[in-house]
Formats: C-alpha cells, structure tokens, sequence
C-alpha cells in the first residue's frame, strides 16, 4: 500500500493496517491473467535492445506495440531507427510496460526475449493486429517499415514496490501462453467513466464498506472479473486499493448487477444506524 504523506495517530495507523489485511486476501487475478490482460491492452513500452553504436551498452527506446493471438508483441519499426538496427544484429531485447507509468508501486511487466522478423504467411495476421490497436498507424505500409514479433522467452512481473504488498516472479513463456485474457477488463474504461462521474459517492460507499474504513473519496480505475481497483484519499494519504467482487463476473451486465449488490450491502448498515 503506497501512500503520500499525511499526519499519523495510533487511531490512524489501525485503520491502515485494517486496510493492508483486507488487500492482503483481497481476490485478485492470477498473475499470468493480470500480465497478459495488461499486454494485451497496452499499446505503448520501453523497449532496451544492445546497442551496436556503442558497443557493450543497452539502448532503450519508446515504441508502440500490439500483441498477436499468442499475446507475443508485435512492433512495426522503420529501417532507420537505431533500435530496428539493433535488433537485426541482436535479436534479443527487453520489453518493459508499466500499468501506470506514474506510480512505481502499480503493475510493471518485463517481456524478455528475442525480436524476429515476421514471415511473409503471417504477415496478413499481423497487420491485423497491430492496426487494430493503432487504427492511425498508416506509416506500417511504407517501405522502410517492417513487423517483428518479440518471442517471449521468460515474462518478469513486480507490483507494490515500496509498499507492504510487494508481489514479484516469473514465468515461462509456455505459462503465459496458456493464460488467458480476462474478458472484462476490456470494459473498464465506460464502467469507470460512468461510476466516476455518476456514482462516485456509491462507490466511495463501497470501498468504506468492504474495507471498514472511512475513505474520504474513492476513484474507480478498472475492472476485471474478480473486482476492480480504485484509487483512495483517507488522512492525507492517497493510495490504491482492490475491492474483490462477492462472485466472478463473466459478462458486462454481471459487473452492474454485482456492484447494485454491493452497494445495496453498504447502504443497510448506513440505513440501520440513521433510523
């Protein structure tokens, strides 16, 4: 649990570590889900090759990505970019994407593996996919663009860096092959608009609910089929926090019906105490 500074009391501390026992059996995602929902969802990464300019050290670059049906990225680099020329001396690179790139203590995922250009059979496919995620990428055609595809050889994760909640390892790239993509996370962003901008008080509610601590505000991030995440102010503190959901959701139209049950179930206490 990350938090900025704020004032602390004995009264204070107890409900932060009321909280952190809550977030510690809070149901979340496998790991493997979680990486691969993120890098399927992600466009854009770090990514380090060995530079051939400057001979024994690492050269990292921004580039945009997708992920094909195995969830291995996808980049579409021109001929000129030093990176391109790296990679074609030395296939084997690093691919770093952050969940939230300002927030070190959130998901970081390290794809490590070797960049190959993609075979002429597959080239259809990939195009597919990549422009999917970037519809504007016109440039793919040009003549000193290419698709190589980074094939995973181990997958690194770290999350609550700085935090009482760290969580780190590793997997095989067979282990993240066979790990699937959660199908609501897709829905994230319209069910956290809405709740944000209709409903934050009801989820403020909830959060106060399910931690047994009176959170002064509760900004929904995302959602998957085991909860949803959000971001919270309690005492000058900010931080963020897993709110599990009582059951998985296996379709959008589940995440309502298990939220309207959540909060139905924060209200009777209210309700119970104001008569």
């Amino acid at each position: 649990m990350a938090a900025a500074q704020g004032s602390s009391s004995p009264h204070v501390d107890a409900e932060l570590d009321v909280i952190q026992a809550h977030q510690e059996k809070a149901t979340r995602l496998p790991s493997t889900e979680e990486v691969r929902t993120l890098l399927h969802h992600s466009l854009r990464g770090i990514l380090s090759t060995f530079s051939q300019k400057h001979k024994g050290y690492p050269s990292g670059s921004m580039v945009d990505f997708a992920c094909d049906a195995y969830g291995s990225p996808i980049l579409a680099l021109s001929n000129l970019a030093l990176h391109t020329k790296d990679l074609l001396a030395n296939p084997k690179c690093s691919l770093l994407v952050a969940k939230d790139p300002d927030d070190r203590t959130d998901l970081v995922i390290t794809v490590h593996g070797d960049a190959l250009p993609v075979a002429e059979s597959n080239m259809e496919a990939i195009r597919t996919a990549y422009m999917a995620r970037h519809p504007d990428a016109f440039w793919v055609d040009f003549g000193d663009f290419q698709f190589l595809r980074l094939e995973p050889k181990v997958i690194r994760y770290v999350s609550g860096v700085a935090t009482a909640l760290l969580r780190s390892g590793e997997f095989s790239n067979e282990e993240f092959r066979a790990a699937k993509v959660d199908p609501i996370y897709q829905f994230s962003k319209p069910i956290s608009s809405h709740m944000n901008k209709d409903h934050a008080e009801d989820t403020k509610l909830i959060v106060q609910h399910s931690t047994s601590v009176p959170v002064e505000f509760a900004y929904m991030l995302d959602v998957d089929s085991l909860g949803f995440n959000v971001k919270v102010g309690y005492q000058g503190k900010t931080f963020k926090l897993r709110i599990p959901f009582t059951r998985r959701a296996t379709e959008r139209k589940d995440v309502k019906t298990l939220i309207i049950e959540m909060l139905q179930a924060a209200q009777s206490p209210a309700q119970a105490q104001a008569s």
